[in-house]
């Protein structure tokens, strides 16, 4: 089972490493787990500010995690279907608290898209109440 999950993943927390945890299960012992980072270019186009953490750090990080096998840069100059077709995963997970949030719409890609190509969206729950958001502000 080959799994991608895609984000900014800025101040990796303990939520962003759940995410991974779940992904390895989703994906078992033989799978496969890419992580998508979004590049800080990407970053500060979609929120208007770079990253507090660099990219080379945010993918050193996430690629030293066991549960991890592969880290792939989401940079503005790719769309975000040719990253998830160069991934070719079979489940594209993200946290359930975008399942409220038109994620497939984000990444410009409807359901018949992800159908055409068997690719399965799993909204997975979130590991305690971490956010990075917070975290920037001082709320956690």
């Amino acid at each position: 089972m080959r799994v991608l999950t895609i984000g900014t993943f800025d101040t990796i927390h303990a939520g962003h490493i759940g995410l991974f945890n779940q992904c390895r299960r989703m994906a078992g012992t033989l799978g496969h787990v890419t992580v998508g980072i979004n590049s800080d270019a990407f970053v500060e186009a979609y929120k208007g500010a770079p990253p507090l953490v660099p990219y080379t750090s945010r993918a050193a990080v996430i690629a030293a995690l066991r549960t991890v096998d592969e880290v792939v840069s989401n940079d503005t100059r790719l769309k975000q279907g040719e990253l998830i077709e160069q991934a070719r995963p079979d489940l594209l997970v993200i946290g359930q608290d975008w399942a409220l949030k038109n994620y497939l719409n984000q990444l410009a890609i409807g359901q018949s898209w992800l159908d055409d190509r068997n690719i399965q969206l799993c909204y997975v729950p979130r590991t305690g109440d971490w956010s990075s958001t917070a975290i920037k502000a001082g709320q956690s």
